[in-house]
């Protein structure tokens, strides 16, 4: 796990990067080693956090043996000892056992295309061809890794962060992305390819670029899921194979030379996750547990629970966060507005784990590859009732519940249809019903947010036809199905995953995850909806069964609580005086942001009249990325 960065000329231009101060601000994703190499046409540099093979023989970066080509490479290549054996009796040697030198062995012989099709693994990586000064550049197909880029008239620029590619471009155009800023206002984060600035690009999950002579030529993604693939097993065959699987791809990922441990929240995914490695480890697996003084957010006796049916070897600490000092650091890791208030405990798990390990398994994907969210099953009835003509009738019904409901509790504010999103989403298409679900400012709120510039400068929303591409491309699945995997295409790489990338590498910690290991995803998609998502509503269900045996007695009657911290009361205390002094009193965001709206959301939650704390957390956010990077208003 590490840092890249680099920069590929123009014919004419005459920049020439000084990577030096860009070394420097990305060290936190390798603080072990450090490497430089340039030539008239290129200059590529690396940070190595020391994973798999400690010795100088994974420096980087790492030139081929006839030294046409240079590589440096973020990630780990799971299966990279069966592909050395593979070469090996091909006739090749090797200096070192990293991944790395494996990873480049194999495009030297593969090409490019025919190397990503062979690899499984987490990664963004770039390869250098001087004889024809060609860059190619991957991402790992779920996005684990993160890589940005710049396109600008010196040359080509890319790095693993954000705030790094200013530091190899200094004059950078900060301007920023109007409509990734729509996006984030919605999401609370911004796509890929977009960034928070319109002159930085993301490369997608599952995508490769080609870039020539400082020119992009070529961008494309090189796998999917293949729907047309149906599983024809039985729920208890899928079950057995599923533990295998997941027992497989678990096995592959304790590969380390250096001390290994695991997140262990008290949650299904972590705990499946613990379980796992404790059936394949020789000696106790260290977790690694927080919790908070709230109880409603407190996870720990749960995870110690867990710990114990294991026999882990369990370290877990209440935290008492400094958020505000916190935000401003995380802010410039991110590079960008991303508002997802679980960075905060996931940096902190991170650094607890730090102290005694360099690698952490994780259960991060569970979720969106098995169905752990509500809104799939809001999804898959809206579709049913659709299908079947039922929308009509279950309005009324849904009509006289709520009358019921006002009879009964004569007290309580009288509530009408539509009583909630999931009602209001019924009168609305697929992708647009599923963003209503999700949006944290809904189109109408954004509407009466904005200013009309803001408006202007972002121009027609995408954020529906962003979901709609995704859906498009499940056409082939059923109901379920499609909604796990625009969920598999957005939310988790574009939230989960980057959230976790820049909370774990600030803290100089590699993460990795079973649920993330492609064949396993695929095996996912190929059944059935019903094996995970159940017509009684019942959430992960061939998950819980086929894991069962492995977690205490009544672990799967459990309520999902989720990694999340107590954010309407840091918004309404710590952060109360920065909300005052930078939205009201300076007015921060008001070229992008009605005043008006803004000074009531923040007085109507401050006196607690109502509460807007996610609202108002990623205006927070944005307000502290404005500032940090100087972005011009």
């Amino acid at each position: 796990m590490c840092g890249v960065l680099g920069f590929a000329s123009r014919a004419g231009a005459t920049f020439r990067p000084e990577l030096g101060a860009a070394l420097e601000r990305q060290r936190h994703r390798g603080p072990d080693d450090s490497g430089v190499w340039r030539d008239d046409w290129v200059a590529l540099g690396f940070n190595r956090l020391s994973i798999i093979d400690l010795s100088q023989a994974g420096h980087q970066p790492m030139q081929s043996p006839d030294g046409r080509y240079l590589i440096v490479f973020n990630g780990e290549i799971y299966n990279f000892p069966e592909l050395r054996a593979q070469l090996e009796a091909q006739g090749e040697t090797f200096a070192g056992h990293s991944d790395t030198e494996v990873l480049l062995r194999v495009y030297l012989r593969e090409g490019f295309e025919g190397c990503l099709a062979r690899l499984r693994g987490m990664f963004a990586f770039a390869v250098w061809d001087r004889q024809t000064r060609t860059l190619a550049l991957a991402r790992d197909r779920l996005g684990v890794k993160p890589l940005v880029y710049a396109e600008t008239d010196a040359g080509f620029a890319f790095a693993s962060e954000i705030a790094t590619l200013f530091q190899v471009k200094p004059d950078l155009s900060r301007a920023p992305d109007y409509a990734a800023l729509d996006h984030y206002l919605t999401f609370q984060y911004i796509p890929a390819p977009l960034s928070g600035f319109r002159a930085v690009r993301k490369l997608p999950p599952a995508h490769a670029m080609i870039v020539r002579e400082g020119r992009v030529e070529r961008v494309w993604r090189y796998w999917d899921i293949d729907f047309s693939r149906r599983s024809t097993l039985s729920f208890g065959e899928a079950c057995v194979a599923l533990r295998e699987k997941f027992l497989e791809a678990t096995r592959i990922r304790l590969v380390s030379d250096v001390p290994l441990g695991a997140f262990l929240s008290g949650g299904l995914d972590s705990s499946i996750t613990v379980a796992a490695m404790a059936r394949l480890a020789s000696d106790p697996v260290k977790t690694y547990a927080i919790g908070f003084e709230d109880e409603r957010f407190n996870e720990l006796p749960f995870a110690r629970e867990v710990a114990r049916h294991l026999g882990t070897e369990h370290h877990e600490m209440t935290v008492r966060p400094a958020a505000v000092e916190l935000l401003p650091q995380l802010v410039e890791h991110l590079g960008e507005p991303m508002a997802d208030n679980s960075l905060m405990p996931t940096y902190y798990v991170s650094e607890f784990a730090r102290k005694s390990v360099t690698v952490a398994l994780t259960g991060d994907g569970g979720d969106e590859v098995f169905g752990g969210y509500r809104r799939f099953y809001h999804m898959r009835r809206a579709e049913t009732l659709a299908r079947w003509r039922l929308k009509p009738l279950w309005r009324g019904s849904r009509r006289l519940t709520l009358a019921v409901e006002n009879l009964t509790h004569p007290r309580r504010a009288p509530r009408r249809f539509p009583a909630s999103r999931a009602d209001e989403m019924l009168a609305m298409g697929a992708a647009a019903g599923y963003q209503h679900l999700l949006a944290f400012y809904t189109d109408k709120e954004k509407r009466s947010l904005i200013t009309p510039e803001f408006a202007r400068a972002a121009g027609a929303p995408d954020t529906g036809g962003y979901l709609e591409r995704a859906l498009a491309r499940a056409a082939g699945a059923d109901a379920l199905n499609r909604w796990l995997y625009v969920d598999q295409s957005t939310y988790l790489p574009e939230d989960i995953l980057f959230k976790v990338d820049i909370a774990s590498m600030a803290n100089s910690l590699e993460c990795r995850s079973p649920f993330l290991d492609h064949q396993l995803i695929e095996f996912a998609c190929s059944l059935p909806g019903s094996y995970k998502l159940t017509g009684g509503g019942r959430h992960k269900h061939i998950l819980k069964e086929a894991f069962k045996d492995w977690l205490p007695a009544g672990f799967m009657q459990r309520k999902k609580q989720g990694f999340s911290v107590p954010l309407a009361n840091w918004v309404r205390n710590d952060f109360g005086p920065i909300l005052r002094e930078r939205l009201l009193a300076q007015k921060t965001l008001a070229p992008w942001f009605r005043q008006d709206a803004v000074e009531r959301m923040v007085e109507e939650h401050l006196s607690g009249r109502a509460s807007h704390s996610n609202r108002l957390w990623s205006l927070l956010v944005l307000s502290q990325w404005v500032e940090r990077f100087k972005v011009p208003l």
